[in-house]
């Protein structure tokens, strides 16, 4: 019966992606080697293991809104879920190499992207874990089904610096901001009225405009 391994060994973003997306390469290994594997139906959950790195004071305080204040950190720095990747690995005998496709944003309303974004250096700490199955073929020629052992896992330290340089080549100097619909009215009514033509002239205006005094009579 066919134990699978699984080791990241490597990350990159995709060169023509027409959206931000990272491939993680992936290493893959069978005991016994000489068993034959026809296919892999590959499911991989990817966490982001917060406690594993240190955070300098301007880090944890861009980090507020995710964990709270850093007193409280014992209780709520936990271990959080980036997102779920699946790929079918091709037949092979002894050992394989396959891709996991990572698709990203730069909404800041996301928490992996908060985080990932209140990060000034270092690398960030990812875990990896299996689950899937394995067709392959028995000693007689038939072709059997196992599932991946739900402990089939591996860690990746993936340079922080590699998610920077890859949302400043799609979104170069630019940051995303969510508005309610609401809100998003009364700010383009003012652009408007204002006859601004850029949203950073609409924004800049609101943050250097002279804060009212109001006189008492």
């Amino acid at each position: 019966m066919p134990d699978l391994d699984f080791q990241v060994t490597g990350v990159e973003a995709a060169v023509r992606g027409l959206a931000p997306l990272l491939h993680f390469n992936v290493a893959v290994r069978n005991q016994p080697e000489t068993e034959k594997i026809h296919t892999v139906m590959l499911h991989a959950q990817i966490q982001v293991q917060c406690p594993q790195r240190a955070y300098n004071p301007s880090e944890k305080e861009k980090l507020v809104e995710l964990f709270g204040t850093p007193e409280r950190w014992s209780q709520t720095l936990r271990n959080r879920l980036w997102g779920l990747s699946d790929i079918t690995v091709c037949g092979f005998t002894g050992s394989t190499e396959a891709t996991l496709s990572m698709p990203c944003t730069f909404d800041l309303n996301v928490a992996a992207t908060k985080y990932f974004h209140a990060l000034e250096g270092g690398d960030i700490p990812l875990l990896f874990l299996f689950s899937g199955s394995v067709f392959y073929e028995s000693d007689d020629g038939r072709l059997q089904v196992q599932r991946i052992s739900w402990n089939k896992e591996c860690f990746y330290n993936m340079p922080l610096e590699l998610w920077q340089n890859m949302m400043e080549h799609h979104f170069p100097k630019s940051a995303w901001l969510y508005l309610q619909r609401g809100v998003f009215d009364r700010l383009y009514a003012y652009k408007c009225s204002q006859g601004f033509t850029t949203w950073e002239e609409t924004i800049d205006s609101l943050l250097t405009e002279e804060p009212k005094v109001e006189v008492a009579v």
